[in-house]
């Protein structure tokens, strides 16, 4: 029997992922009007920027003036990313974000090649310095993660087997250094996941980390994003990443053309549905993806802001049954 959750937290990462991944020119302007749109919504973490070389990720250009324009929501948890202990040292000095850590490895070499021109052994020897300089911070450790934990398009399929040693080694990294993260994450970079799959990698870490919260950061590629959240959900997981409107995507993950990440209206939608509360605004979430498809200048593939709120459609039966009744 399904163990659902009563209530899921999301993590916005629009304007982090969604944005990062699109040619066309975004302003500031229009990005801190996103995120304070966001911030309205309910939601209680949102992923603002990432901290990394320009060149490579052009929209992130101006993520310490992000930063610095927002209208924080006391309500709200901003956060950034970052790859390397500059990227770090810049979302600290930025004095506006929620800063927290995470050891974050990846299962595949040859996409670690792509995104960080890095190997297993200089990600974990950058992990290593990372996790020292948190201790030296005093920033907290909540979370261990493994990326591109399904598949990968560059080297096919990953084995379980190394998604679990990764996080074993992640483990003892932290322990080393005094810590125990309380949350695994698993990231489905490049959208290999399916329902089976989450199903049975979830299960194996729970009976492995049996008091340890998992995550799921899920993609759309092959639009199985809905429906490995409902498997997560199956499994008990009540923590998801999701991006408004289906934006986002990874640049380096060679799906071209290919769906974002989970939507997060359609999400919240299955959720409102299933009787799980997850403390947002579907109506206000509905606006902000139609305000971010307006602002990327093309189509998005989320299906709940074309759809509409079932809630708004009952109220006008309802309505328009009162007034038959009456007439």
């Amino acid at each position: 029997m399904s163990d659902f959750p009563k209530f899921v937290n999301i993590k916005e990462e629009a304007a982090r992922e969604g944005f990062q991944i699109e040619k066309g020119p975004i302003s500031t302007d229009q990005k801190v009007a996103f995120i304070d749109a966001l911030s309205e919504t309910g939601l209680k973490a949102i992923a603002v920027c990432s901290f990394v070389n320009p060149k490579v990720v052009p929209q992130m250009a101006d993520a310490d003036e992000i930063c610095q324009r927002i209208t924080r929501n006391p309500g709200v948890k901003y956060t950034g990313v970052w790859l390397n202990e500059k990227g770090l040292d810049r979302a600290r000095a930025t004095g506006v974000l929620d800063i927290s850590g995470s050891i974050t490895l990846t299962a595949s070499e040859a996409f670690l090649k792509r995104n960080q021109n890095s190997s297993f052994e200089h990600n974990l020897a950058e992990s290593a310095r990372i996790v020292q300089n948190f201790v030296a911070n005093k920033i907290p450790v909540n979370s261990v993660g493994v990326a591109s934990a399904f598949g990968c398009n560059f080297e096919g399929d990953i084995p379980q087997e190394r998604v679990l040693d990764l996080i074993d080694k992640a483990f003892v990294m932290a322990r080393e250094s005094g810590l125990e993260p309380q949350r695994i994450g698993l990231l489905d970079t490049m959208g290999w996941a399916t329902p089976v799959a989450i199903r049975k990698m979830v299960g194996t870490i729970r009976n492995r980390y049996p008091d340890k919260t998992i995550g799921l950061h899920l993609h759309d590629t092959r639009g199985m994003g809905i429906a490995n959240a409902y498997a997560g959900l199956e499994m008990g997981v009540s923590q998801f990443d999701a991006c408004v409107g289906g934006l986002g995507g990874c640049p380096f993950a060679g799906n071209k053309g290919a769906a974002g990440n989970v939507c997060t209206e359609d999400l919240v939608f299955m959720l409102n549905e299933m009787g799980i509360e997850t403390g947002i605004d579907l109506d206000k979430l509905i606006a902000c993806a139609e305000m971010v498809e307006e602002i990327v200048g093309h189509p998005l593939p989320g299906q709940v802001k074309i759809g509409g709120n079932l809630d708004r459609l009952r109220e006008r039966a309802r309505a328009s049954a009162q007034a038959a009744a009456a007439a």
